[in-house]
């Protein structure tokens, strides 16, 4: 299910958190959402998640207008901050979601103890969410945003505040989503492991949307045999060619490497490029 945004804005009161933005989201793919603090991701998502009316500008879904009941229905969404009743368990957080979502109470609780086996919750399914980290939490937010099986999955910050191994699992269950058609938007700045999974880079900057400017040169991570990762050697070229060059051009005058990786990332190269001060 394709989901396009175009000439988004929204203010509040005087002050402009989105004032120009255009996105396209399609099926099979994860897009990241990338920018500063401040930039106005999160109000852009809530535009497109239906929780947000814009000030102007056109949302539509298969090609189509599109009102905010429909697309809450089709959008799952994941805040950055899990923000339900921290006094109910996680299978009756789930389970009330479910309900709400039209399925039955059998469904709904069926639907919960499948879920918590999937984030890895199932040992905590009867505690309260009071008791929970705060990587659980973000692993339950991430199942009560898959509880009607949404087709486009909206997910802002989903991995802070998760383990390393939770952080994997997270990124191989949003690839395999979005192969099997789910449309994903991810806004992270963990641009490493976004790197990962993502098809698509989105910049956002200032409330706008652009398109991210290309790298004029990538960095290489080059290490002889014997020496320590310390005292590799970090050299830039203009693309992929460039440096396979240096690499043939080095083994071929009988150095020994132990290591010749790319340092930078796609998404690192669209970030720095931003001209925007840190906030």
């Amino acid at each position: 299910m394709s989901l396009t945004a175009r000439g988004l804005t929204r203010a509040f009161g005087r002050h402009t958190a989105v004032a120009h933005a255009d996105v396209t989201l399609t099926p099979g793919r994860v897009t990241g959402l990338v920018g500063p603090n401040g930039a106005g991701k999160t109000t852009l998502l809530l535009m497109l998640a239906g929780l947000l009316a814009p000030d102007s500008g056109t949302l539509e879904l298969e090609g189509a207008p599109v009102e905010s009941v429909a697309l809450r229905r089709a959008v799952g969404w994941m805040p950055d901050v899990f923000g339900t009743w921290d006094s109910l368990t996680a299978t009756e957080i789930l389970s009330t979601f479910g309900r709400l979502h039209g399925l039955s109470t059998q469904d709904a609780r069926a639907r919960a103890a499948d879920l918590l086996q999937q984030v890895h919750l199932d040992d905590r399914a009867d505690r309260p969410a009071h008791e929970l980290s705060r990587g659980q939490k973000q692993r339950l937010g991430f199942a009560r945003a898959l509880v009607h099986r949404p087709r486009i999955l909206l997910l802002d910050e989903p991995a802070s505040g998760m383990d390393p191994r939770s952080r994997v699992e997270l990124r191989d269950e949003v690839r395999r989503l979005a192969d099997s058609g789910c449309t994903v938007l991810v806004s992270s700045h963990i641009l490493t492991e976004l790197s990962e999974m993502v098809d698509d880079v989105l910049v956002m900057t200032d409330g706008r949307t652009r398109e991210s400017a290309p790298a004029t040169e990538r960095s290489w991570r080059l290490r002889e045999v014997g020496r320590p990762a310390s005292s590799a050697d970090i050299l830039h070229f203009p693309d992929e060619e460039a440096a396979a060059r240096h690499l043939r051009t080095v083994v071929d005058s009988g150095v020994l490497v132990a290591e010749f990786a790319r340092v930078d990332s796609e998404l690192e190269d669209a970030y720095l490029a931003l001209d925007a001060d840190r906030t």
